[in-house]
Formats: structure tokens, C-alpha cells, sequence
């Protein structure tokens, strides 16, 4: 028997690999599948089926593309309805993989056909169980991405109450919990670092699991606290439901070098969004002008999904030399799929051309502070969560998340101090309010976390300590 985690870092997402005797299946692919089929091929084994937890809303999966390179079934929970073939699967039904049975339990509530698979090992005996975003480590999904105008978070939270009392908190405490998605993910609000735990220390630690929990108390606590999901969610479940472009030919075309030229024709016209993916440090000291930064080092995809709007927006990259495919394929992992092509030789073509530059002012949490005793806008663009826990003492507070929605907040003639948790965020604010015509800005090299170590600056009293960059 093998089971083997495949974690991508960028989405905070949990795929896996099961195998046993020559056959495999894969539990909520990536678009991308080539990494499923390598494994599977090195093994000698065949993909027999491709199980799904639920529609996700984060990443377009790969579950259609396997399907049809390997022969394989795909599986569904109950309710499930897509534009291709399928086995709807039933709560209870098994499924055998070699000589491993898995067993799909119907756990609706994050969505109505959210399902969690119990894996019993070549005895029979339960081994580990597989529970998407019904159940994180340290969390539960969110009930409000899957309402709709009959079905409110409320009715989903109380489903989901129950999925988790009648069907997972029942299991042995041995159990491994295998999750969706670990922390970073905007599927679940309080979710850990680790991607894997026993099912009885989440019954001991998880919040949403306490043993004397009411509905009612459960119902509050998961609604509270939610922050509005990212736009490209719901525009990332249709592309799910459905037959996409395969992703190889996405990259073909995303990979074009681009002359200086047609780069430059592309951006002129507006036929392309001028996307920076470098590190922030090089787009600080030097980018083409109105271009928007969004780092490939940073959590690249989710901030692509939740600031560019149009899911259909064409994008041409400024990329890191030989990260070209990277950029593409990571863009594609969400929907974005009209990449056009990069700046053959990067950035230093541009800056060869003579072209016009632009730079960002970026100062030190200890410059900063000198300012911020005088008078100046200090800008906080963290998340919700952050700021409550803690902030600098009579800052503002704008969130990234919603910089598109309170643009016409911001006063051309004023200063701004722009901080986020360790400098990366605040770059992708600044390059997305200069394109909108404000320009008076400064960035806080290293975020709150250098203003905690090193300044004296008041901050409101921090509960937990801020870990997103």
C-alpha cells in the first residue's frame, strides 16, 4: 500500500496518490497532472480512478484531462452535475484499489456534494481518511461558498454540523486525517501549518469538533470571522463542471518570447496586462510604468484570482529568467488561461531599449516611524485577522483583498505610508494605485514585522502573531 501526499505550496493544496497492486487513483488532481502520471508510471501501476471531494472554487483540477490520458473513472459525491461522464458515487459505496477498499462517506455543508473517502488498508482495517474541505487540520470548510438564494451559509454550517457528528467524529482516533488544503488557503479561516494530523487530536485541539459544541454554537463560530471569498471562486467551480483547453496548450502559448516590439505593440493597444512576477526587490528599484506587480514568490496564484478581475484578462509576463513556464502553468492553475507570451530576455531588454522606467520610494520600519511622528498616512493592507491582532495605533486599515473596491478612497495629493505583513503585498497595492493614477506612496520594507522588531511604535495588544508575508 502506498499513500503519498502531493502539497503545493502556492495554493496551500493537498492532492494524493494511492496505489496497490498495479492499479492507482488520485484524489483532486491539479490541472497540471503530469506529476500523477510520472508517479504512476514509475510504479508500474494504471490510474484506475480520480476521486473528487467537491467542486473546488480555489484551483481548476486536472480531473478531466487524467481521465482521458489514462482511462480513468471519475467519482463524484452525490448531487454532483457536470458537461462530462462521471460515476455519481453513493454515501457507503466502495471502491477497491488493488487491495485496498475506499469507502466514499457523503459529508455535505462546505458544498452539497463534499464527500470524505475512508481508506481501509489490505486487512480491511481503516487507515486514514481523505476529507477535502469538510475538514482541516485545525478547521472545517467554509459553509458560504456554495449558497445559493435557498440555502444560506446558516443552512450549510448546520449541514455540515451533522456530516461531522454522524459520519467522521464516529471514526477510531488513529485514523490519519488527510485535508484539502493547509494554512494560506481562503477555504477555511484557522487553518494549521501541518498538512496531516490523527483524527483524535483534531477531536482534542480542532475548535469545530469540541464534544459538548451545540449546532447553534457551531453554526456561530464557523460563520463568524468570514471574510468575502475571492472573485475568481465561483468563476473557478463552472470551470470544474466543465470540458477546459488542456493545459498543455495554455503553456505553449503562454511561453511565446515576445520581441521588444510586439511586447510593446501588445501593452500599447491594451490587448495585454503588463504582469511583473520578479521579486519585489527588483520591482522597487525599476519596472516598466503602470505594469502590476504580483511576485511568483510570494502566493502568487490566489493574489492573481483575487485583484485581476477578468478571468479572461490576456496577460503578457515580465518574468525571472527561466521561470517562464512556471508563471504560466501557475496562472493556469486558476483559470487564467490567456497568457500571450513574456518579454523575450525579461526585464533587462526593457531596460536595454531606453525605455521609460518607474521605481517605488521604499523606506525602513525605522525611517518610517521618524515620519509617522510627524503626521504622515500610514496604510495597513493585511487581512482582516492581522489587523485585529494587531496593528500599529492610529493607522488606516485597507485590505488588499478590496483595493479595487476603495480606489476612490484614496486622495491624489496625499502621502502613503503602505505596510502588509513582510513587504510583499504592499508592493502589489502600491503597483495597482499607481496604475490608478495615485502616486504619492511608500512602501515599508519588511512590513509589520519589522515594525515590531524594530521600532518603539504603539501597537494595539496582539493576540496571535501574524505569519502571511
Amino acid at each position: 500500500m502506498k499513500v503519498e501526499q502531493i502539497y503545493t505550496k502556492c495554493l496551500a493544496e493537498a492532492a494524493y496518490y494511492i496505489e496497490s497492486e498495479g492499479e492507482a487513483a488520485i484524489i483532486d488532481p491539479l490541472r497540471d497532472i503530469e506529476t500523477y502520471l510520472e508517479m504512476a508510471a514509475t510504479a508500474g501501476a494504471k490510474i484506475k480512478y480520480v476521486f473528487l471531494t467537491h467542486f473546488h472554487a480555489d484551483f481548476v483540477s486536472g480531473h478531466v484531462d487524467l481521465a482521458k490520458r489514462t482511462g480513468a473513472t471519475i467519482v463524484f459525491g452525490p448531487n454532483a452535475q457536470t458537461d462530462f461522464d462521471f460515476h455519481s458515487g453513493k454515501d457507503g459505496e466502495t471502491f477497491n484499489i488493488g487491495k485496498l477498499k475506499l469507502e466514499l462517506l457523503h459529508t455535505p455543508g462546505h458544498t452539497m456534494e463534499s464527500s470524505t473517502y475512508l481508506l481501509k488498508n489490505e486487512e480491511g482495517e481503516n487507515h486514514c481518511i481523505f476529507t477535502g474541505d469538510t475538514l482541516f487540520i485545525g478547521d472545517v470548510g467554509r459553509p458560504d461558498l456554495a449558497a445559493k438564494s435557498e440555502l444560506t451559509k446558516e443552512d450549510l454550517a448546520k449541514t455540515l454540523f451533522n456530516s461531522l457528528r454522524n459520519k467522521i467524529i464516529p471514526l477510531e482516533d488513529n485514523l490519519i486525517v488527510y485535508p484539502g488544503h493547509g494554512a494560506g488557503s481562503a477555504c477555511g479561516k484557522n487553518m494549521s501549518k501541518e498538512t496531516f494530523d490523527t483524527l483524535g487530536n483534531q477531536k482534542a485541539t480542532n475548535y469545530a469538533l469540541r464534544s459538548n459544541m451545540t449546532e447553534s454554537e457551531f453554526v456561530e463560530e464557523v460563520t463568524s470571522g468570514i471574510s468575502e471569498p475571492p472573485q475568481y471562486f465561483p468563476k473557478n467551480v463552472a470551470l470544474n463542471k466543465s470540458v477546459n483547453l488542456g493545459i498543455d496548450s495554455i503553456v505553449k502559448r503562454g511561453t511565446t518570447p515576445l520581441s521588444l516590439n510586439e511586447f510593446q505593440e501588445l501593452a500599447k493597444n491594451n490587448e495585454g496586462l503588463v504582469l511583473d512576477c520578479r521579486n519585489q526587490k527588483d520591482f522597487i528599484e525599476a519596472h516598466i510604468p503602470n505594469s502590476l506587480f504580483i511576485g511568483l514568490d510570494g502566493q502568487f496564484a490566489p493574489w492573481v484570482g483575487a485583484l485581476i478581475e477578468n478571468i479572461n484578462q490576456p496577460i503578457i509576463l515580465i518574468s525571472p529568467l527561466g521561470r517562464e513556464e512556471e508563471a504560466v502553468s501557475r496562472l493556469a492553475r486558476i483559470g487564467y488561461d490567456n497568457s500571450l507570451g513574456y518579454l523575450k530576455g525579461g526585464f533587462q531588454t526593457w531596460l536595454d531599449s531606453g525605455n521609460s522606467i518607474a521605481t517605488l520610494n521604499s523606506v525602513s520600519a525605522e525611517e518610517m516611524e521618524t515620519e509617522f511622528k510627524q503626521g504622515i498616512n500610514l496604510l495597513d493592507v493585511r487581512n482582516n485577522g492581522e489587523y485585529e491582532s494587531s496593528h500599529v495605533e492610529g493607522c488606516d486599515f485597507k485590505p488588499l483583498d478590496q483595493i479595487h473596491y476603495n480606489i476612490d478612497s484614496y486622495e491624489a495629493d496625499k502621502e502613503y505610508y503602505i505596510y502588509c505583513g513582510g513587504g510583499y503585498r504592499s508592493v502589489i497595492a502600491i503597483s495597482i494605485l499607481k496604475a490608478n493614477g495615485i502616486h504619492n506612496l511608500v512602501d515599508v520594507k519588511g512590513g509589520f514585522g519589522a515594525i515590531k522588531k524594530n521600532t518603539t511604535l504603539k501597537l494595539t495588544e496582539e493576540v496571535c502573531a501574524s505569519t502571511l508575508n
